[in-house]
């Protein structure tokens, strides 16, 4: 639950295969300070929190001696559960959001609702098989990781690109922007919950 008015969260996750510790403030700067153990991954979430103006503090001990696939996943689902915790009741929020985001070559869109209703649907082929030591087949898990604890429905579709770092890099400047348009205060909603159910 909420700590107080501030949308902020602090979960920690621990198994046996990874121990994470994410703290968000929704309403941040774009301040980061991250420690994946995979340096790609920590140069995406880095965009999350500048482009979406969140604060993100996480770390993580995995066991990437077997590889990245439980580091990367289980970040996105802690990730996703603090998201949860920090949003609350969704009341005021906009809850849609939307982007395009070019790099170079590469054009990215992505679309979210939070709904309360987790479900990915992406899009995306990518021309190289890893990004520094992160594979670029973990991109799904994060996204899927993350959509299944925030709640939320998830488009991501890479519309063009032949550099695989701009392909990615614009995913998740997309995702960033489109949060936070989602998360935004609407004043016009002041206390209203964004939907005709009454609940998200």
């Amino acid at each position: 639950m909420n700590r107080s008015a501030d949308r902020i969260a602090d979960v920690t996750r621990k198994t046996a295969e990874t121990n994470i510790r994410v703290a968000i403030n929704l309403d941040g700067t774009g301040q980061a300070k991250l420690a994946s153990g995979i340096g790609f991954l920590d140069h995406m979430l880095d965009q999350i929190a500048r482009h979406g103006l969140i604060d993100l503090d996480i770390s993580c001990e995995g066991d990437l001696h077997i590889d990245g696939h439980h580091t990367v996943e289980d970040i996105g689902i802690t990730l996703g559960q603090a998201f949860a915790q920090a949003i609350g009741d969704k009341k005021g929020i906009r809850r849609y959001g939307h982007a395009y985001v070019p790099l170079d070559e590469a054009l990215s869109r992505v679309v979210v609702d939070f709904s309360g209703r987790p479900g990915l649907h992406m899009d995306v082929n990518f021309t190289s098989g890893s990004l520094g030591s992160l594979d670029t087949q973990l991109i799904y898990e994060f996204f899927q990781g993350f959509v299944n604890h925030a709640l939320c429905t998830l488009h991501i579709d890479n519309l063009k690109g032949v550099n695989a770092h701009h392909q990615c890099e614009t995913i998740f400047k997309a995702f960033a922007r489109a949060v936070r348009a989602a998360l935004e205060l609407d004043p016009r909603s002041a206390g209203v919950i964004p939907s005709t159910k009454g609940s998200l």
